[in-house]
């Protein structure tokens, strides 16, 4: 691992985790000193963190962290939708690759196993692992490394990846009914794939991602679900400062 990465990593864990909370101010100098590393990958990896955007520049020099409206993370969450739904009609329509779509069928198989009852913690931790593998087999049939660039760099943001409000979900009521509408629309869109149904494909994969919306709205009414969620520190409540 490059030393850039590693002091990207490192930050972002930072601030993910709340550690760094929003508005905290990342300089060059300070950054190193906490992280034990040279000036050189800092600078790299606070510019890297920008473009993912969980960090801004500000007029005095260095960075701050930023916070993200409600707003912004749903338009997050729509956008990858968006494009998984344009990957998922590529794979059907330029037909994905046999040993993809068996080991999605597999996937879906043991993410059933993960979410009968009763679900505890340990089905979530399993579920996240498993969900997020489904999601990069879905990006790689569809054979566009366009398309998975920009996927990339949306679910950069934690809470916008496929699994950034799975583990909040243990804390709702709700969560066995919200996982098993999700499997279904995974049980669907492998079979739409299978049947080159592009169309369909991409239709239930753009819904799939008003799931994680409808999460969202769930969450941000339950300060215990908020603290499950990757990032959950930077979110910024309607009506806050």
């Amino acid at each position: 691992m490059s030393q850039t990465l590693s002091v990207q990593l490192r930050l972002r864990d930072l601030i993910v985790s709340g550690a760094l909370p929003p508005g905290d101010r990342l300089s060059e100098p300070s950054v190193a000193e906490r992280l034990g590393a040279s000036r050189t990958p800092v600078r790299a990896a606070l510019a890297r963190l920008a473009e993912e955007g969980l960090v801004e520049p500000i007029p005095s020099g260095g960075f701050a962290v930023r916070s993200f409206s409600e707003e912004e993370i749903q338009d997050a969450i729509e956008l990858r939708g968006t494009l998984e739904g344009h990957a998922a009609r590529l794979a059907a329509e330029r037909g994905a690759p046999g040993a993809a779509l068996a080991e999605m069928k597999r996937l879906v198989a043991r993410m059933d196993d993960a979410t009968s009852p009763p679900i505890r913690e340990a089905n979530f931790t399993e579920y996240v692992a498993l969900n997020a593998h489904f999601h990069d087999l879905l990006v790689e049939a569809a054979g566009s490394a366009v398309v998975a660039r920009q996927i990339g760099r949306v679910v950069a943001l934690p809470f916008a990846s496929p699994s950034g409000f799975v583990l909040a979900q243990a804390a709702l009521p709700e969560a066995h009914r919200v996982l098993t509408a999700a499997q279904e629309q995974h049980r669907a869109v492998v079979e739409a794939i299978e049947h080159r149904e592009g169309a369909r494909a991409e239709a239930l994969m753009r819904e799939h991602a008003r799931l994680a919306r409808r999460n969202l709205d769930c969450v941000m009414r339950n300060q215990e679900a908020l603290r499950l969620v990757p990032g959950g520190a930077l979110i910024r409540r309607r009506g806050w400062a």
